[in-house]
């Protein structure tokens, strides 16, 4: 994954074309961007975000922001109620021990977050 400005892009190399291609992954509109080499694709990238900024400011409507921090999940009942469990018998609420555990879960420092 490569950022800029916050925004998040993924991409892959497309042995046909001889390229890398990505797009950028936490807006709802559609940012492509491609290069040759690293340093292409991230220029290539810098430039799409820039352009995708411009046109919303020339709009005069405001740009999707990267994740806003809500994080609304569905559970099975039985696993909502082992959760609230937890929760309580740490001393947490269950909003922290789901922030904690998502956070092991992915390899966070948690002392760093």
């Amino acid at each position: 994954m490569i950022e800029y400005k916050g925004y998040g892009g993924v991409f892959e190399y497309d042995p046909e074309i001889e390229a890398f291609t990505g797009h950028v992954v936490d807006l709802r509109d559609q940012i492509y961007f491609e290069g040759s080499s690293v340093k292409e694709l991230k220029a290539s990238m810098t430039r799409a975000v820039d352009h995708y900024l411009a046109v919303c400011k020339r709009r005069g409507e405001q740009p999707d922001r990267p994740f806003s921090g809500r994080f609304n999940v569905r559970l099975p009942a039985d696993l909502h109620r082992r959760v609230a469990k937890a929760a309580a018998a740490s001393g947490a609420s269950m909003n922290e021990w789901v922030i904690e555990a998502l956070r092991e879960k992915v390899g966070e420092d948690l002392d760093t977050a």
